[in-house]
């Protein structure tokens, strides 16, 4: 039987890009997401482009009931989930922490943290019953290194970093992998969501450097998602080879 895998925050990059690497590998999907125009039209695109099963799922991660709803619910032939890819997350606003918004602050824990924590609650319990399963955290350099202006951002990145190793220890007797993926700089929809629909703001994050691609990330989740049965990558982290952390990067100039 042909393995399923789990994707969040599928509507657009890195899951967008997961989803299709992984049909073209012709696993079974299961995208989620809050947009269900975006759901319905990449499910239409991994049917027709490569024959594969899919499951459409529309809720929001944040909401603990809408999270249970679905997923304990699932049609029985899709139950057996072998891979969960914790991508739903995002960054708003960019400001001191004396200035702050907190309603982007509740946004990004509620996602970043809140989010990932329920739908490995809903997941997980299988995997341990299976004793097998595979769980992929897309976590964040912000989750290794600290800058200006971030502090919340970069703390709830900080907390997937901790929860990865933690959830590492926690199902190792199950015999069940967790891998921690930190990218740097990816040119997806993250700056343009950061600066709220300034296009502007958005592509001056990416001014003067070749950024990674959704589809960089996607290779190397399915990279790790494959490798044999007794390895396990605990924690990667992959940037543009103009970046060497979070807050040190090389621009050309014209």
């Amino acid at each position: 039987m042909r393995k399923t895998v789990l994707i969040t925050g599928a509507t657009s990059g890195i899951g967008e890009a997961t989803a299709m690497k992984f049909a073209d590998a012709s696993y079974r999907i299961i995208i989620t997401g809050r947009r269900q125009e975006r759901l319905d039209e990449l499910s239409a695109h991994l049917i027709s482009s490569y024959s594969t099963e899919v499951l459409s799922l529309c809720f929001d991660v944040r909401q603990k009931s809408e999270v249970d709803s679905s997923l304990d619910n699932l049609p029985e032939d899709w139950k057996k989930i072998d891979l969960l890819v914790n991508n739903a997350g995002l960054a708003a606003g960019l400001g001191p922490i004396d200035k702050g918004d907190t309603d982007d602050w509740d946004r990004m824990i509620d996602t970043n943290v809140r989010g990932l924590l329920y739908v490995t609650r809903a997941v997980s319990p299988g995997m341990v019953e299976r004793g097998s399963g595979h769980i992929i955290n897309i976590a964040s350099i912000a989750g290794k290194d600290v800058y200006e202006n971030g502090a919340v951002y970069c703390a709830t990145k900080h907390a997937v970093d901790a929860l990865s190793r933690a959830m590492r220890i926690d199902l190792l007797k199950h015999g069940i992998k967790v891998t921690n993926i930190a990218p740097g700089m990816v040119e997806t929809e993250f700056s343009l969501v950061r600066f709220k629909g300034d296009s502007e703001k958005a592509s001056a994050v990416y001014s003067g450097i070749e950024p990674l691609t959704a589809d960089d990330i996607a290779e190397v989740i399915f990279y790790c998602a494959n490798t044999p049965d007794h390895v396990c990558i605990s924690d990667l982290v992959i940037t543009p080879k103009a970046q060497a952390n979070a807050f040190t990067n090389y621009r050309k100039t014209k």
